[in-house]
């Protein structure tokens, strides 16, 4: 009976494999948790609201103009979430965090991780690095397990895909 009672948890991971920029080149990006804005595809405002920087507890206010699941923005409506730094891990090349307050539809969002790892190419020397965003969330309301699935792979590519720009122009 207890199982049937249980709260049934929503769990993936996405990864974006990008040639080119090194582990610790997309690290330095990924690693400023207030500055999501530069590569989170259409995420308008990031701003610090609380903690301290690159330190556990930090806190962040993320908002955009809704995008839907393919990348369509629907006019006028604004989404937002306030965000938790738990843990960041230079040498690992990771943080996690949790999603304190939103208007997306989720209860709870926590145990979200993002990770970058060196890729060593086989052929020709080709390195590279890669991503991997995991999640653990209660469904949300008006989603689909596999449309936010899709949402977040769509999220990780193109946040892949701008971070990998930024480097290999700079």
């Amino acid at each position: 009976m207890a199982e049937e009672t249980a709260q049934i948890k929503w769990e993936g991971k996405s990864i974006a494999e990008l040639r080119g920029p090194t582990a610790d080149q997309l690290w330095s990006l990924l690693e400023d948790f207030c500055n999501i804005n530069n590569w989170f595809p259409s995420l308008d405002v990031c701003n610090q609201v609380g903690g301290e920087l690159g330190k556990p507890g930090l806190t962040r206010y993320c908002a955009s103009k809704t995008l839907s699941t393919y990348g369509c923005h629907d006019e006028g409506e604004v989404r937002w979430a306030k965000e938790r730094l738990l843990m960041i891990g230079p040498a690992e090349k990771c943080l996690s965090y949790e999603v304190l307050e939103n208007n997306s539809g989720f209860k709870s969002y926590m145990a979200s991780t993002m990770k970058v790892l060196e890729i060593n190419g086989s052929d020709a020397g080709e390195n590279g690095c890669k991503i991997e965003w995991s999640f653990i969330a209660d469904p949300a309301e008006g989603w689909t397990f596999e449309d936010f699935m899709s949402f977040i792979n769509f999220c990780l590519q193109s946040m892949g895909k701008n971070m990998e720009q930024d480097v290999l122009s700079g």
